[in-house]
Formats: C-alpha cells, structure tokens, sequence
C-alpha cells in the first residue's frame, strides 16, 4: 500500500541510473528530471526546443551543481526526430534504467505532425509508441527497467477511433485529448502483458498528474488565439490546481517506488483524483480493454514502421 506521506523526499539513491524524461523543459517534466537529478540519476532532458531544454538544464545546476544532466533535441511529432534521438542515445548508453514518456499536447486546435497523425495522437501516442519501440533492446537490457507513460483523467472522456484515429471528419479538440490518453493507457496494459510473456524483470506503468498547474492549459488556447481563454485557465490553475511538484509526484512514484507493479496506474490519492499524493488509481472500462490495446499496438507498428520485437 502506497505511503499517504509519500514525496519527492522518499526517492532512493539514483546513482548509476540513466533515465530519460521527454518533454522535460517545463511543468511537471522539469520537476520529475529535477528530482532525478537530486537523487543523482544521469538524466536526459529530451525535448523540442534545444533553448529551452538549455535554460532547464541550467536551472538543475544551478541548484544540484553536480547534476549529471544533459539535453537533447527530440520532437515527438516527427518519427524521423525521434529516429534521430534514438540513434543518437544508443550510439552512447548500453543501459536504460527509466524512460518517462512525459510530453504531450492538450485541447489544440487541429493541426497534423510532420508525419500526417492528428497532432494530439500522433504526439502523446505515436510519438513514445515509436520512441520506446527504438529504445527497447537497451530497456531490455537494463536490470528492472521502467517505462513510465504519464495519461490523464481525460482517458475516461476518449474512445479510439479505429476508423478515424486523425480525426478527419468532425474534429473536437477535447474528445481527441481523451483519446490520445486512453491510448497511453492502452499501450502500457499491452506492453506489461507483452513483458509478462516474455519473463523479463522490465513493467510497464502508467501516470497522472492530477490537476496541476503547468503550461499545457496554456497552450491550446494560445493556438487558437483565444486571450480570454488563457486568462481564464491561467485564473483557474491559480485557483484550484495543486503545483508542478506535486503534480510530478505520480511519475516520481511509478518510475522508483518498490511498491509499484506492472500495469499499474498511479496517481493522486486525494478528492476526484485532482491533488494529493500517489496512490495507485482506477480507470474506465475501455482503457482495461485488452482486445482494444492489442488492436491499437498492431495498427500503431503498421502507422510508424517501428516493430518490437516478436519475443516482447
């Protein structure tokens, strides 16, 4: 049974650890790649914007001066930046300890990747289904490694749309956010079941955040020009949303605790699941659905080109 006092203080030593953290720049990425690097783990800020992933870095040093953190250019809305990044991470680590698939985009307008997905699921879906396939044999390799995929409440609003999965006809940005995230959940129960016929010590776990205030509820609004929207979000996170810390205790929990086993969803233990600390947490009926998550890793190999390996 989790802790109920759980915090990033309870974090064991990290030393000899790699971890990576996508989309690290900011919110509840940074806090997690932060804590890492308090514990000292090597850790991997992957994100898009190089400048920004730089001023993160910087800021870990500032506060822990011999952080072994580092930065590297990855977009997960374009296979071929996080064929780059994959290349690029193997070309220099044998050993992958956790990788947190962390980024992801929310309730934009419509928009595609470089690669033709509908932007929300080709970036929180397609994105880390293609990253973690291309990472896998130094997961593999790597003694109780982790993959930690960070979803959402909104998992219970989304269905996936095996005739539709870009939203060609009829697009709702909230409905495809809900997707997306039922889909990362998808994709963690079949990867574990994947593990668990294959007998290797590596889980898969899953996340979220609760109702923390970061710059994701931001960002739509921003898209779509809406001022009057990203005041209100920026009114309502100041109001009711707990902070980025204790938004990125979920992933800290579920990338280190002992407690936590395969297939788990972990996430705040407090009212309706908006704030507190971890605690292992429910999910819809359909993100559950075995027959649906296997359906969707077929038609995700089929869509990126990446293939895991038949023994997983």
């Amino acid at each position: 049974m989790a802790n109920p006092n759980w915090t990033a203080a309870d974090l064991p030593d990290l030393s000899g650890k790699t971890i990576i953290v996508t989309g690290a720049n900011s919110g509840i990425g940074y806090e997690a790649a932060l804590e890492f690097s308090r514990h000292r783990a090597a850790v991997i800020l992957a994100c898009r914007s190089m400048e920004k992933a730089g001023a993160a870095v910087a800021q870990i040093k500032a506060a822990y001066p011999d952080a072994a953190v580092e930065a590297t250019e990855l977009d997960l809305a374009s296979l071929g930046s996080v064929r780059t990044f994959a290349d690029a991470f193997k070309k220099n680590h044998d050993r992958l300890h956790i990788l947190c698939n962390n980024a992801g985009v929310m309730a934009i307008p419509y928009r595609r990747t470089a690669d033709g997905f509908e932007m929300q699921m080709g970036t929180n879906h397609f994105g880390h289904f293609a990253l973690t396939g291309l990472l896998f044999d130094r997961l593999l390799a790597t003694e109780d490694a982790r993959v930690v995929t960070v979803s959402s409440g909104a998992h219970r609003i989304g269905s996936i749309r095996f005739d539709d999965l870009n939203w060609e006809h009829g697009y709702r940005k909230w409905l495809a956010y809900g997707q997306s995230k039922l889909a990362n959940l998808l994709f963690c129960l079949e990867l574990q079941r994947r593990l668990e016929k294959a007998r290797t010590r590596m889980i898969s776990v899953a996340c979220h955040p609760g109702y923390a205030a970061t710059n994701l509820q931001a960002a739509g609004p921003r898209m779509a020009g809406s001022s009057i929207m990203e005041s209100l979000m920026a009114v309502a996170n100041s109001l009711f949303a707990q902070n980025a810390a204790m938004g990125a205790l979920p992933t800290l929990y579920a990338a280190t605790s002992p407690e936590v086993r395969g297939g788990d969803y972990i996430g705040p233990a407090g009212l309706g699941e908006l704030w507190g600390t971890p605690a292992k947490v429910g999910r819809s009926s359909a993100a559950s659905d075995a027959s649906a998550a296997a359906r969707l890793w077929e038609v995700s190999e089929r869509l990126t080109g990446v293939h895991y390996p038949a023994s997983s």
